[in-house]
């Protein structure tokens, strides 16, 4: 009989199918840094389970991999429960995230690009070149990658879900119900409208999909599709083909609600839409409740990630990579890449 796993335990499976051979300690790290809320001593009981379930086994003085059971119960018996798992993970994150837009301080929620050494030169250009268009700021980590991560470098930059989070923070429910492919145009909104566009214009969905909530997951397929144009807007200041989601709130926190999310969009970046039930027209579904409003985001995490996959700089990414400090994160200009420590890697 096959076993029984809970999603916390299908994520470790993950982890240490991705990081083997691993040790207790750095899964307690990477299951806290994915949201997770667990103790060294949970982690080894876990592993001991899995050990006895053969679904993983000890490296001598490594840690832990699977083994082909493993794999193969982590590729089949996680199926089902998959949307799942993303839901519990952009809910576990969202609780997280304590950034204050008006203090531009606190945790995000962060999504990471991996690139080699050669790519770092071109991929701050180009950012630069993003950072000087109305979905300006930028607001990027550049750091070493650690050594079981793909690539010499991990590049973090705040996901939309920062934004769920932070409307979280003050009381204001908003639930994710679509992700999709957005007609885009770099255009300034008219500063004398408080309910306009910010970030530049975001015209129309193009394509959308709903994933039923799981709308990170959805993006992450989106890009690796190549749905995008971003070279268009980036190269020719021209309308072009960006990666976002929508969510609803409830509209009786309207002026609350445009307030936090316009704020954040100035110090995070992105394009924002934001829009009251009678203007739903250009919403993907076209039948958004009267009792809600919408809020279409392109998050400078998701623009960094579609970017570098369109421009071939980099194809290993993580869109819910976990939660970084504001303090960590730095205009692109001044974000430099640290020396490798090729002997750490080694």
């Amino acid at each position: 009989m096959a076993p029984e796993l809970d999603r916390r335990t299908y994520d470790l499976l993950r982890l240490v199918d991705r990081h083997a051979p691993i040790g207790s300690i750095q899964l307690v790290e990477l299951m806290q840094l994915h949201g997770y809320d667990i103790k060294d001593r949970t982690i080894r009981l876990t592993l001991s389970e899995l050990d006895e379930l053969g679904l993983t086994e000890k490296v001598p003085g490594k840690g832990r991999r699977l083994t082909d059971s493993g794999r193969m119960e982590l590729e089949q018996g996680d199926v089902n429960s998959r949307l799942g798992q993303i839901r519990a993970r952009i809910s576990a994150l969202t609780s997280r995230v304590s950034y204050d837009p008006i203090e531009d301080a606190g945790t995000l929620v962060a999504a990471a690009a991996f690139i080699d050494e050669p790519a770092v030169d071109e991929t701050l250009r180009l950012l630069e070149r993003l950072e000087s268009l109305p979905l300006g700021p930028v607001p990027v980590s550049l750091e070493e990658s650690a050594p079981d991560e793909p690539g010499e470098y991990r590049l973090l930059a705040p996901s939309s879900i920062s934004l769920d989070g932070v409307l979280l923070s003050h009381g204001v429910d908003a639930t994710l119900s679509t992700a999709g492919v957005l007609e885009y145009e770099p255009v300034e909104a008219p500063s004398d409208d408080a309910d306009a566009e910010r970030g530049g214009r975001i015209a129309r969905y193009v394509d959308v999909l709903n994933g039923e909530g799981s709308s990170i997951d959805v993006i992450s397929l989106l890009i690796e599709a190549g749905r995008s144009d971003v070279a268009s807007i980036i190269e020719d200041g021209d309308t072009g083909l960006v990666i976002g989601d929508d969510r609803e709130f409830p509209i009786n926190r309207y002026e609350e609600a445009r307030d936090l999310v316009h704020s954040s969009r100035e110090s995070l970046g992105g394009a924002l839409d934001f829009r009251r039930p009678r203007e739903q027209d250009h919403h993907p579904s076209g039948n958004s409740a009267w009792a809600f409003g919408s809020i279409t985001y392109v998050g400078t995490g998701e623009l960094l990630l579609t970017t570098l996959n369109e421009y071939g700089l980099s194809d290993s990414w993580e869109t819910l990579y976990g939660t970084v400090a504001r303090k960590e994160l730095e205009p692109v200009g001044a974000a430099r890449a640290p020396p490798l420590d090729h002997y750490s890697r080694s």
